[in-house]
């Protein structure tokens, strides 16, 4: 799947940005996945917490967050356009609409 110069293939596992390479655990390829699977759509911490952690997930702790803020980090290199949006109150999304 393709979002602007974002590729990710469940097949193999891998993630490329502008053609380079980028490491991701599993988890956090499985929420990148998730995410990439409902381009343009919102979803919220409920919603990923469903998808992409198990029922054991406290869902209170910030384990979304944080894992949104690494998957972030590696795929948002200089001057990237940022593709994983927040939406306040609401959730996140993918998306290369401005």
């Amino acid at each position: 799947m393709r979002v602007a110069d974002l590729t990710i293939n469940a097949t193999t596992y891998t993630v490329e940005r502008n053609k380079k390479e980028v490491y991701l655990t599993r988890k956090e390829f499985s929420l990148l996945w998730y995410l990439v699977r409902n381009k343009g759509i919102v979803l919220s911490r409920g919603m990923l917490l469903e998808h992409v952690w198990d029922m054991d997930t406290d869902p209170f702790s910030n384990t979304i967050e944080a894992h949104i803020a690494s998957v972030r980090r590696k795929l948002d290199a200089k001057g990237a356009k940022k593709l994983i949006k927040t939406v306040p109150g609401r959730g996140y999304k993918i998306d290369v609409q401005p």
